[in-house]
């Protein structure tokens, strides 16, 4: 059972989660209903741990080669791979009958979307074959916003799309991170992320790029309206602290993990405060 829970990766889907709520409460202009929210969670849950488990079936190669990955379910042999693929095709599918059912087909559909473009676009053809790959395949992890915001109104308006923004801007600054402290990794399992294929230093250049990109886009949320002056003033404070982290790093590159970690903060934190305005 450890093993199956492993391969549905629980730690990032509590990331996405994270935005998901939030997401609600914007859209409900206050607290959405309990019975909503945790309905939404099950069905989001179910869907991303889908998405992850086909992940590693897809990826068990990579992840044999690369020290980060080796203890994982399938390169361990714990799981084999055709029950590990029926175990996240039967979430998936789960998934979206859950969220069709208690919740609507407007996040049913969006949930379910994601999954599809996690698996074909980004595992099966972009990371393999793109320094770009996190770039766009990182648009999977930001429809949890627009799944949260569905969830509430049936359908997707402005605010949503910029909270889709800012988790996409994020995800690239945030993974290259990682990607430069297990570069040997990647380069082993030649899988072309963006330190293997430019180097370290053009790298950090885009991560500083992305994070300035990143404080300016969550500040599209203000002028929407859902939004006042306490997520004015967090936002304002953890930009300059991103930026501040994403110069730090340039002269740091051997921190990396740290920017990585403080990236997880910064969106934690940000939606948080999104919740607590949306509330209060």
């Amino acid at each position: 059972m450890r093993a199956y829970v492993e391969l549905t990766k629980p730690r990032i889907i509590e990331l996405l989660l994270t935005t998901t709520v939030p997401a609600m409460i914007l859209a409900a202009e206050g607290w959405p209903g309990t019975w909503l929210v945790i309905a939404t969670l099950i069905g989001g849950t179910l869907s991303a741990g889908g998405a992850n488990t086909i992940n590693q079936v897809a990826d068990a190669d990579i992840d044999r080669v690369m020290k980060r990955t080796r203890s994982r379910p399938l390169p361990t042999d714990r799981v084999n791979n055709r029950n590990a693929l029926l175990f996240g095709v039967v979430l998936g599918v789960v998934g979206f009958a859950w969220l069709l059912v208690t919740v609507n087909l407007p996040a049913a559909a969006l949930s379910t979307l994601a999954l599809l473009f996690y698996v074909f676009v980004y595992t099966l053809f972009l990371k393999r074959s793109s320094a770009q790959n996190i770039v766009i395949g990182g648009a999977a992890g930001a429809v949890p916003a627009l799944v949260g915001w569905a969830a509430v109104t049936g359908s997707l308006a402005p605010p949503a799309w910029v909270l889709f923004a800012i988790i996409f801007f994020w995800t690239p600054p945030h993974f290259w991170a990682l990607s430069i402290r297990y570069r040997d990794d990647y380069a082993a399992a030649e899988v072309p992320m963006l330190p293997v294929a430019v180097g370290v230093a053009r790298t950090l250049d885009h991560i500083v790029a992305y994070s300035v990109v990143l404080v300016g886009v969550s500040f599209l949320l203000i002028p929407t309206g859902v939004v006042g002056l306490p997520y004015t003033v967090v936002a304002v404070i953890l930009g300059a602290v991103v930026i501040g982290a994403s110069l730090w790093l340039r002269h740091n590159e051997d921190q990396a993990i740290r920017y990585f970690l403080a990236s997880n903060v910064y969106l934690a934190a940000l939606f948080a405060a999104m919740a607590v305005d949306g509330l209060f």
